[in-house]
């Protein structure tokens, strides 16, 4: 038995903790689960738990329904919660087949691969990201605000303040740090940025946070939403995801003798991702709903451009504290806060090192602001657009042999085939925008 696995062990006797919910995420980022008693954890350490994989949209078919949870001892945390007054822990699982074999369509593998890659040449891929999302009153029917904030307010006996503060208490005791926490630019929106770390352990934290953010508001009566575009005349929620490129404890990123502090590797590796930035915004932003976000205006980027400390840009370099070479990166600002971090990471990831692989140059900086451009006007620095709703951005990643070589096979298909779906429906539905337009004019 591993060291990882007896702490475990060990820490579950100590703590009286009664149940044990193992985590693993579906190709779309949602959250999947289910709980044990301490009685048949170490079985499930060792060998794994089996489930139905057919039960989950885009894992297995009926024929081949068996599958296999296995558990990633180093994740191991006690959660902030209670059921029926017993402490409760989680275990985030790798997904495997039924004879033990890595499955392809679980996500986390999808990473794995990638890293394993960027292991090979020696690096260590650091993230570190913005998690924006609002908090609405319990009513399905239209968003209600809590408060109404903005940037930074500091508020002190609203409920939306409360549960952000009870949130980030919460990470830190589960060994989560959190680098700060703020209200954000729109009424009842709020920010937590977590401290930078590896990208695997990155991707389990974001879904854990996220989790947590709606579990605790959820016993207070409250719905916190991940949905990119909850208010129409309002900005989006983003998240802001800060990449850097470490060999052991050096940066390879940074170079001060270098323009901007940039290393010639740092500037290959951002060429590449902003090369494949099209390839990519399905996944970045898989929502029909994302899309509404990514307008001008709402300060969230819109065409494919790269600029030093200019917030309009698709990828911002912040200017980093003098000689804290450690701070140098680069933050890419159209991923929103309901992706899937796994597939995320690793093509951001694998496009950077693209670049790098092929020397790819930066094109030139943009100097102005990109939201204040008129997109109806021809303009020089609106020529490179992202895709601007869903069905272009599956169009452009379905040509697109990077991605279907990161994602593999069956992510690939299975992604695409959802979103297509997707999109089906949207087009066919009669919103109120159009009833209240045309019902009696027309």
């Amino acid at each position: 038995m591993s060291s990882g696995a007896e702490y475990v062990l060990k820490t579950v006797e100590e703590r009286g903790v009664r149940f044990i919910q193992l985590w693993f995420t579906d190709v779309l980022g949602t959250p999947k689960g289910f709980s044990i008693t301490p009685a048949e954890l170490e079985n499930a350490l060792a060998d794994g738990m089996i489930f139905d994989g057919s039960s989950i949209d885009g894992f297995s078919r009926i024929q081949e329904s068996d599958m296999i949870l296995m558990p990633d001892a180093t994740t191991f945390q006690i959660l902030p919660w209670q059921i029926e007054n017993a402490s409760v822990a989680r275990v985030i699982c790798d997904v495997l087949n039924d004879d033990g074999t890595p499955f392809e369509g679980c996500p986390r593998r999808v990473l794995k691969k990638t890293l394993d890659m960027t292991k090979e040449l020696g690096y260590i891929f650091y993230v570190a990201p913005e998690i924006e999302y609002f908090y609405f009153k319990e009513d399905l029917s239209k968003p209600i605000c809590l408060d109404n904030g903005s940037y930074f307010d500091l508020t002190v006996s609203d409920l939306a303040t409360e549960l952000r503060k009870r949130t980030v208490v919460a990470l830190e005791d589960m060994g989560i740090p959190v680098e700060h926490a703020q209200h954000e630019d729109a009424p009842s929106q709020h920010e937590i940025d977590l401290r930078y770390t590896d990208a695997m352990t990155m991707s389990d934290t974001v879904m854990t946070t996220r989790l947590i953010i709606k579990s605790l508001a959820s016993q207070k009566g409250v719905i916190a939403s991940f949905m990119p575009k909850p208010l129409e005349f309002e900005q989006g929620s983003g998240m802001h995801s800060h990449f850097s490129l470490f060999e052991g404890d050096v940066n390879c990123f940074a170079d001060p003798a270098q323009e901007y502090g940039l290393s010639q590797l740092a500037k290959n590796f951002i060429a590449g991702v902003l090369h494949f930035s099209s390839d990519i915004t399905a996944v970045t932003n898989q929502w029909v709903n994302s899309y509404k976000r990514l307008v001008p205006g709402y300060e969230a980027p819109v065409n494919i451009s790269w600029a030093r400390n200019n917030r309009s840009a698709l990828v911002r370099i912040p200017v980093a504290k003098k000689g804290n070479l450690e701070a140098t990166r680069f933050e890419y600002r159209a991923i929103d806060s309901a992706c899937n971090p796994y597939l995320v990471f690793a093509l951001i990831l694998a496009a950077g090192l693209k670049g790098i692989e092929g020397s790819m140059q930066l094109p030139e900086e943009t100097s102005v602001n990109l939201y204040s451009l008129d997109y109806d006007v021809f303009s020089t620095e609106a020529q490179n657009p992202l895709p601007n709703n869903l069905k272009s951005a599956i169009e452009q990643m379905e040509k697109s042999e990077f991605v279907h070589e990161i994602l593999g096979d069956h992510v690939f298909e299975w992604f695409l085939k959802n979103k297509k779906q997707e999109w089906a429906k949207y087009a066919r539905h009669v919103t109120d925008f159009e009833i209240n337009r045309y019902l009696s004019y027309l």
